[in-house]
């Protein structure tokens, strides 16, 4: 049968949107329209949008677009997380959703964000909880073994900033010696010249990312504070 003669399912892509403040892992939640008719009317949603063939070249186009138009923001790191798909989904018919997770330093209005497990336990439109859990689960996982949550501040940071931040993905506490080490000895990063890390005085080295266009790997997972 030729292509043409085959129903098409509705394709959309949808963006789950990360960012650490105010010591909490957050996530970006836009809202469905408030018109009765659409499906889930006035309900919390991860951004997405149904694919544009003449904007959006590729997937990953897809979900940059969504980043600048419903978040304004762009990403230093964007990872497709996978796709869902099912007659169900979604009330007007066939869809399939190809889901991707980024990663952005906090913007100015980050502490209204919502908190990403708390969200997982609120009613999101279609899917999005499947979603939004299967990316954490995803990013936690990653960031035992990876530079991810670098991609979470703003450059310059420290090495106690960037601890801070790995700890508050993992919910956990991590050895400060061991994490010292580790993130040095991968070569990740790039010094950046003093700054004043703590607001009473004292400076701390500040650092960059020396790879910013995929995650480096670290041979094993970081270990909790003793």
């Amino acid at each position: 049968m030729h292509p043409a003669a085959c129903p098409q399912p509705h394709t959309t892509v949808t963006v789950v949107i990360f960012t650490v403040a105010a010591d909490a892992l957050r996530v970006f939640l836009s809202r469905r329209p408030p018109d009765p008719n659409a499906p889930y009317p006035a309900t919390p949603c991860l951004p997405d949008d149904f694919i544009n063939m003449e904007r959006d070249a590729t997937l990953h186009d897809c979900a940059l677009r969504i980043l600048r138009e419903k978040a304004g923001a762009a990403t230093p790191y964007l990872e497709q997380l996978g796709s869902w798909g099912s007659a169900t989904r979604d009330p007007r018919g066939w869809t399939v959703a190809h889901a991707y997770f980024a990663l952005l330093p906090p913007p100015p209005d980050a502490a209204a964000w919502a908190e990403a497990d708390a969200a997982c336990t609120q009613p999101l439109a279609f899917d999005h909880n499947d979603i939004l859990r299967a990316a954490l689960s995803r990013l936690r996982g990653k960031v035992e073994y990876t530079s991810l949550p670098a991609f979470l501040l703003a450059e310059p940071f420290t090495l106690p900033q960037l601890q801070r931040t790995y700890e508050t993905v993992l919910r956990r506490p991590l050895d400060k010696s061991a994490f010292r080490k580790r993130t040095l000895d991968a070569g990740l990063l790039i010094e950046d010249g003093m700054m004043n890390s703590s607001g009473f005085g004292r400076n701390a080295m500040g650092y960059r990312l020396r790879q910013r266009d995929s995650a480096i790997c670290f041979p094993r997972p970081f270990q909790v504070r003793e």
